[in-house]
């Protein structure tokens, strides 16, 4: 009887493992870029995201000049690239820091964009979003800077994955993006949490592409 439920832990362990993939998230390269944009193409065709397709994607991706770069990540699942994401200083089209501003009394500066943020459709259900964001809010929150970010209305599904993780809605206002009008909301980061960050419980998002903050899809 032992042998058979030892057959049978392994046989789900296994099942588990293909299931989850060898997955992790590490520092963007330069020569990450292009894959990087070839699946951005492909979920903009699928997902609407970003909002407009920018006319320099591999600047877009980039997410700006390096003075204001804080980081940037990609998540490899199987040793493929299939998620992304970025940390920016405050710059003066941001939304979410003037939210932050306005609801903390402190500075904008005090405040980094979470931003870039998409997953290919095959890694989702991997929680690819959920741990893309906890690399970008980390290393926010080792600068001591409080991760904020901006997202188009649409962006439904990342929503609600930024809403199971706590963060906490600071406005809403009519943005020109392009030809586009839209509607955005900012988001602040909950507090860092005394005891280290609890773990996330629900499932991630079906469509954690969705766009990941206000200055990515304002491109």
């Amino acid at each position: 009887m032992t042998g058979t439920v030892g057959a049978t832990g392994a046989a789900g362990a296994m099942d588990r493992t293909r299931r989850e993939g060898d997955f992790r998230v590490r520092p963007r390269t330069d020569d990450d870029l292009d894959t990087c944009v070839a699946i951005l193409a492909g979920i903009h065709r699928t997902d609407g995201y970003p909002v407009n397709w920018p006319a320099q994607p591999v600047p877009w991706v980039r997410c700006g000049p390096v003075e204001t770069a804080l980081g940037a990540w990609v998540a490899e699942l199987d040793g493929r690239i299939v998620g992304h994401v970025t940390l920016t200083r405050y710059r003066e089209d941001d939304l979410a820091p003037l939210a932050w501003s306005e609801h903390s009394g402190a500075a904008p500066e005090s405040a980094a964009m979470i931003g870039r943020l998409f997953v290919a459709p095959e890694a989702r259900g991997h929680r690819a979003g959920v741990r893309l964001m906890a690399a970008a809010t980390a290393e926010a929150r080792r600068l001591g800077l409080r991760p904020v970010l901006d997202v188009a209305d649409s962006g439904r599904a990342a929503i609600a994955l930024y809403e199971r993780l706590g963060w906490q809605r600071l406005s809403t206002s009519e943005e020109q993006w392009g030809p586009v009008r839209v509607t955005v909301h900012s988001y602040a980061a909950p507090p860092e949490p005394e005891s280290g960050p609890e773990p996330e419980k629900d499932r991630e998002s079906g469509s954690a592409s969705a766009p990941g903050a206000g200055a990515a899809t304002a491109g």
